[in-house]
C-alpha cells in the first residue's frame, strides 16, 4: 500500500495497514493510514455507503471506530486502469496537497492499494450546493445570508488559487455540484480532478472539460484555459445560488440586454421570502451585479477573482458600470 499525506507530499511510504489508528493524527504527521478501517467502515465500498457519483469516481461515507467520519472518493477498478482517470487522481492529489484555504475542502491523504485507489477528505454534512438547492426543504434552510456567504467563500477560494498560488491554479470545473456544504452551511470548493497549473511559458491549450452549462464560451473556439474560465463558471454558480436554479434563460438574456429592465424579484429564488432587510437586499444586489460581470462573453471584460473577492467583501458595493437592480 502506498500512502501520501499533506505532510509528506514529496515522499512515498510503503507501509502495512494500521488497525484502528487515530486517522487525523496519522495522516497529518507520518503519512500512514488505517486502510483496513476504511474498508471495514464501508463494508468494502458497499453501495449503501455511496453518497455521490461524479465523473472521476464515487464518494462514500466512512465512519470509523473512533467516531470520526470521512468522505472517500474512490476510482472504480475499470476507471483506475484508464490513463485519463489515473491522471485525474494524481492531479487532484498534487493540487490539493499544496492548497491551504478555509474554503477549500481538506484532503487528508490518499491510498493506492491493488488498484483500489481512493482519496480521503473531510466529511461535509450537507452535501453539495446543487443538492441543497434542488431539495425544497433544504433550500429554505439555506437563507439569503447563508447563500451570500457561500458565494463569498467560493470567491475567496478562487482568488487564492488564481493570485496567491505559484503557479496559478485553475479549477476548470466550478459548478454547484462541486461546492460542498458543512453542517454550518459554509461553502467549500471540491473536486480538483480537472484542475490545472498554469504554465507562464506555455499556451495552456486544453481539451474542453467541465460541467455543461458552466463552461466559459471561449473554450469552444480557442481551447485555451485561463483564470477567466473559472470567473465565468463562478458567475453562473452565483446566479444559480441566489436564483435557486441554473440561470439558463437569464444568461441568454444578459448576452443581449445586459440586464436592463431586470428586477431583483424576478431573479431571486421564490422559495424564500423577499429580503426585507435593506442591508441583505444590497448584499444580494451586489452578488447579482458581480455575477453579471463575471459572465460577460468576452473574457477580457470579466473581472479577476481578486477583484470579485474584494467587491464582495464591501457591503453594498457594485462592480464596474453595470446597471443596478430596482
Amino acid at each position: 500500500m502506498v500512502i501520501v499525506s499533506q505532510a509528506t507530499t514529496k515522499k512515498i511510504h510503503h507501509l502495512e495497514a494500521k488497525k484502528h489508528g487515530n486517522v487525523c493524527s496519522v495522516l497529518n504527521y507520518d503519512g500512514t493510514i488505517a486502510y483496513e478501517d476504511f474498508i471495514s467502515a464501508t463494508e468494502d465500498f458497499d453501495l449503501k455507503y455511496c453518497i455521490g457519483t461524479g465523473g472521476y469516481g464515487s464518494v462514500y461515507e466512512a465512519k470509523l471506530p473512533d467516531g470520526k467520519t470521512f468522505a472517500l472518493k474512490k476510482l472504480h477498478r475499470f476507471e483506475a486502469e484508464q490513463p485519463t482517470f489515473d491522471q485525474s487522481f494524481k492531479n487532484e492529489v498534487q493540487v490539493l496537497t499544496n492548497l491551504r484555504h478555509k474554503n477549500i475542502v481538506n484532503l487528508y491523504g490518499f491510498c493506492l492499494h491493488n488498484k483500489c485507489n481512493f482519496l480521503v477528505y473531510e466529511y461535509m454534512d450537507k452535501g453539495s450546493l446543487f443538492c441543497a438547492l434542488s431539495d425544497g426543504e433544504l433550500a429554505v434552510e439555506v437563507d439569503w445570508m447563508k447563500r451570500v456567504n457561500i458565494i463569498k467563500g467560493v470567491a475567496h477560494a478562487l482568488a487564492y488559487m488564481h493570485h496567491d498560488c505559484s503557479p496559478p491554479i485553475v479549477h476548470r470545473d466550478i459548478s454547484t455540484n462541486n461546492i460542498l456544504l458543512n453542517s454550518e452551511m459554509e461553502g467549500f470548493v471540491a473536486d480538483f480532478g480537472a484542475a490545472r497549473l498554469l504554465d507562464p511559458d506555455s499556451s495552456n491549450q486544453t481539451v474542453i472539460v467541465g460541467t455543461l452549462g458552466y463552461i466559459a464560451p471561449e473554450l469552444a473556439y480557442n481551447m485555451t484555459v485561463t483564470e477567466k474560465c473559472d470567473v465565468y463558471s463562478f458567475g453562473v454558480v452565483a446566479l444559480e445560488t441566489i436564483g435557486g436554479q441554473h440561470p439558463r434563460d437569464l444568461l441568454s438574456s444578459l448576452t443581449y440586454s445586459n440586464s436592463h429592465g431586470t428586477t431583483l424579484k424576478n431573479i431571486l429564488d421564490k422559495r424564500l421570502p423577499y429580503p426585507t432587510d435593506r442591508l441583505i437586499e444590497k448584499e444580494i444586489m451586489c452578488v447579482y451585479n458581480v455575477a453579471v460581470a463575471c459572465t460577460r462573453t468576452d473574457p477580457k471584460c470579466r473581472p479577476t477573482m481578486r477583484k470579485v473577492s474584494q467587491e464582495l467583501s464591501c457591503r453594498g458595493c457594485y462592480l464596474g458600470d453595470l446597471p443596478t437592480l430596482s
